[in-house]
């Protein structure tokens, strides 16, 4: 076979090109990162640059560079994949755990998962393909102010303490422990100030007080910044005092880069650079608006073109190339920390094999976790756990066979989800007469049946069809097709993602009045990503359980829940408030009269609350008398399982501040444990001076001298609502 010298000459200088960027020092995994990183950016030009800092990052052959898409989600499991994966519970409803050590292996779980998706990528040569990459744009710290707020069920709950611990577990097990490669890359979002309403997200400007921000908007971002070691943040849409966040002087330059020593990349939220134009219309130009952003430290543009426009930004000196290379630095860091530059026998985690999704501790996590998220607000007479020797149950309602309301928003995509009425089911076995019906829609009273199509449900009719049961199950509340993300939705009460009322949908109402007039015993399970208003069923229905959007194990664990093989230890991580009237206007982000900080009025289920079947007493409560201004406290009790039961108690600390301008209390310790009953736990808190401080008018932190009020128990010092245990409350002179 003749064979051209002019092909094989080709051939060869090919093979020789192709070798020779392995020769560069960016690819020599014996060598600094830094020394790597510096190496491979020298060699880009300009425009290949630019290119990179798109969250669709093209490959670069000649230097041996993949593609790679910035955008992945993990919010609660891995998201919007093609493959089947695990999906825990909304984030709202990890946060009801109170667990860290239970979220924390949570995101270890995940982004094992994700490390499979990515492996499997990477073979396939689809590393530039969304959902398939190692940065995910998780987790959501912001501070859930307003419950009408439709993405509040992405975040862990109304308190900056709570919301801290909670999002440095996440991060801490996302991240992974290996002393040279991140497992995965977190990123905490939106950076800052950032809470709705949906439908002005891209135009509002907050002008917080500065007591505000560093009090209640600020704490989390810093924990998970300066303590966690969060790799990404990613900033908001709104401005900030006149200035959009992904350019903003304060919360960029000034805080996040300077005071807190952030070298982590920052992503822009998708499409936020062109509201810099479009919308705050705070930049004449797109190649202002990418050149500011830059200048201000956002790394990637999530978005379509923005960016491109930095290549003309450069030539217009308009911003220098310099700031490019330290934006290019930082991303090339990541991805070096996450191994895509180094041999794969070198990188434990690409090893992972694709058969770890839906692994069965993963599975068992979800469900248990679960079972922990289910807060039980009310058990009058002790109507619950049900017995499973009953004859007839109904179940009732749009959520009781509703699958995809279990998964909230940001989910992946199981390959089986237990619905409330399969677990209920499977928990009754075949022996019991188990009627089901649906009955109403969340928001009107057309019967949802395709027989009967744009007719009104008869709601005596439904009640009367259940009356002969031993019980009534009615599955209601509301549904993340009604709330969250820029929605488009057409009902009484919701509007673009948001509600407009926080009240219980008063068909769902009047057919609960319906079925309280049977006469039967009724349990209402509520599945929600918010605060709910139910002052009327909180009067009038003898059970209720809070179950939001529970997961693939869901209707497992609300069953397990109902008939007494588990025993509920959620804990509220929102104030349910009783009424609309209860809320200042929605746009208005000052933190008065809002949370259970600084809330005046009677919550109609306070933060922190939840029961349990058992009961729990705390004693030999010790603290001292007397401290010095800047020195720690140690807090010690004894909790003892009083009850019938065994449990898990959720121990809050909560400290108050009653002589100067602070928080009415602000949580400052948590613990979730078991106790067995009749056993009894000491309990250890360890306040150190910067958990006792409070934040002046000015945004600065002191601690105050006089009295200092701790409480120590299973909730809020709350006198107006019965709990399962008493709060232990002392008074500590600082001087």
């Amino acid at each position: 076979m003749k064979v051209s010298l002019v092909a094989l000459g080709l051939t060869c200088c090919t093979i020789v090109k192709a070798q020779e960027y392995k020769s560069y020092p960016m690819w020599n995994a014996a060598l600094p990162v830094e020394q790597r990183v510096t190496d491979l950016v020298s060699r880009l030009t300009l425009e290949e640059k630019v290119a990179q800092m798109l969250n669709t990052a093209p490959a670069i052959p000649r230097l041996g560079i993949p593609a790679y898409e910035w955008w992945n989600e993990v919010l609660h499991g891995v998201a919007r994949t093609p493959y089947k994966t695990t999906v825990f519970p909304q984030a709202i409803a990890m946060a009801a755990t109170w667990d860290t050590a239970s979220l924390k292996l949570m995101a270890h779980y995940s982004a094992i998962e994700g490390r499979a998706i990515n492996n499997r990528a990477v073979e396939e040569g689809k590393t530039g393909d969304r959902y398939k990459g190692l940065t995910y744009w998780t987790p959501n710290i912001n501070i859930f102010r307003d419950p009408r707020w439709g993405r509040g069920q992405e975040t862990y709950g109304e308190d900056p303490f709570l919301t801290a611990k909670l999002g440095a577990a996440f991060v801490s097990g996302l991240q992974g422990d290996d002393p040279r490669y991140l497992l995965a890359a977190a990123c905490a979002k939106h950076y800052a100030v950032h809470s709705g309403p949906e439908p002005t997200r891209h135009t509002d400007n907050i002008n917080p007080g500065l007591h505000d921000l560093w009090d209640t908007y600020l704490p989390a971002f810093r924990e998970l910044v300066v303590n966690a070691k969060v790799a990404g943040v990613m900033c908001a849409y709104n401005a900030i005092n006149g200035q959009p966040c992904c350019g903003n002087d304060l919360l960029m330059n000034d805080i996040l880069r300077n005071q807190w020593k952030f070298t982590g990349y920052v992503t822009s939220d998708c499409w936020a650079i062109d509201d810099f134009v479009k919308n705050h219309k705070t930049h004449a130009t797109t190649a202002a608006a990418a050149a500011d952003a830059v200048m201000h430290g956002t790394d990637v543009e999530c978005g379509t073109s923005v960016y491109k426009s930095l290549v003309n930004a450069v030539k217009d000196h308009i911003i220098e190339e310099k700031q490019i290379d330290s934006s290019l630095k930082r991303l090339f860091t990541i991805r070096y920390r996450l191994g895509m530059f180094d041999p794969t026998q070198d990188v434990p985690y690409t090893k992972i094999p694709f058969s770890v999704l839906e692994a069965p501790e993963h599975k068992a996590l979800a469900l248990k976790m679960a079972q922990q998220s289910i807060v039980l607000l009310k058990n009058e007479h002790n109507l619950l756990p049900l017995s499973t020797r009953l004859k007839k149950v109904a179940v009732i309602g749009p959520n009781a066979d509703n699958r995809n309301a279990l998964l909230g928003n940001y989910n992946g995509h199981p390959s089986h989800t237990v619905s409330i009425l399969e677990g209920i089911r499977e928990k009754l076995g075949a022996n019991v007469d188990l009627r089901y019906e649906q009955g109403i829609d969340y928001t009107s009273d057309v019967a949802p049946s395709k027989d009967s199509a744009g007719k009104k449900a008869d709601l005596k009719a439904i009640a009367a069809r259940a009356a002969d049961a031993d019980v009534i199950i009615y599955v209601g509340g509301i549904s993340p097709d009604l709330e969250g993300e820029e929605m488009s939705v057409n009902a009484v009460g919701f509007k673009g993602g948001d509600r407009t009322s926080i009240l219980l949908p008063a068909v769902q109402t009047e057919l609960l009045k319906e079925l309280k007039a049977t006469g039967k015993p009724v349990v209402f399970i509520v599945l929600t990503g918010s605060a709910i208003a139910i002052p009327w069923e909180k009067e009038s229905i003898p059970a209720i359980l809070n179950a939001w959007y529970g997961g693939q194990g869901a209707g497992s664990a609300v069953a397990a829940v109902l008939f007494g093989s588990c025993n509920p230890g959620g804990r509220l991580p929102v104030t349910f408030y009783g009424s609309d009237s209860d809320l200042p206007a929605f746009s208005d982000y000052s933190m008065q009269g809002r949370t259970y900080r600084y809330f005046k009025g009677e919550a109609l289920f306070p933060f922190g609350y939840g029961l349990s079947y058992t009961t729990f007493k705390y004693s030999h409560v010790q603290m001292p008398a007397t401290m010095q201004k800047g020195k720690p406290i140690m807090v010690t009790a004894a909790v003892t399982n009083t009850g019938r039961y065994d449990g898990e108690e959720v121990v809050q600390l909560y400290c108050s501040y009653p002589e100067v301008n602070a928080p009415i209390r602000a949580l400052k310790g948590f613990q979730r444990f078991k106790v067995r009953k009749g056993e009894t736990r000491m309990i250890v808190f360890r306040l150190q001076p910067e958990d006792l401080m409070v934040v002046d008018d000015s945004g600065n932190q002191y601690q105050p001298t006089g009295k200092l009020v701790i409480s120590v128990g299973g909730g809020q010092p709350i006198a107006t609502i019965k709990t399962t245990s008493n709060v232990v409350t002392k008074t500590i002179l600082i001087k």
